[in-house]
């Protein structure tokens, strides 16, 4: 399966790229330092999640129970996630974004050993809510290799 590549359809202000990448640069911070309430908090109370294998968390109430069943996989480890490539599209002037970008999250253990987990494409839906920004929708697809043809 092959993804499409996407292009901005607009420009945004250095400004506003600025406040995006700071922004996600706390919630990946939050998830990172595991403060699983904290990285919930940066979604909107009806803010959905849709993992890369289909599995959907919708609320924060549902992203905190899955992310606490998953910190046995995190123990010992140092986890960090990796943004780049960042598109940011505005849907209505800046109260509304559509950002995609590529992640990529390396785990660190005790002994200096990196191990990399596989690479995504992920798609979030911003919304700016008493003058911050939350993620209302992401979601996450694994990289698949290109199809040649």
């Amino acid at each position: 399966m092959s993804q499409a590549v996407k292009t901005a359809s607009g420009q945004v202000t250095g400004d506003l790229y600025a406040e995006v990448r700071t922004y996600y640069a706390t919630q990946m911070r939050r998830v990172d330092t595991l403060d699983i309430e904290g990285f919930a908090d940066t979604f909107t109370e009806d803010g959905v999640v849709v993992h890369s294998n289909g599995v959907r968390a919708e609320g924060r109430e549902e992203m905190v129970a899955g992310m606490h069943k998953a910190l046995p996989r995190y123990r010992d480890v140092a986890v960090r996630h990796w943004f780049d490539h960042v598109l940011i599209e505005p849907v209505d002037g800046v109260d509304e974004l559509k950002v995609s970008y590529y992640s990529m999250v390396t785990l660190l253990d005790r002994e200096g050993r990196i191990e990399f987990e596989p690479t995504f494409l992920v798609e979030d839906v911003l919304v700016r809510r008493e003058g911050r920004l939350l993620t209302r929708e992401r979601v996450i697809h694994r990289d698949q290799p290109v199809e040649q043809g």
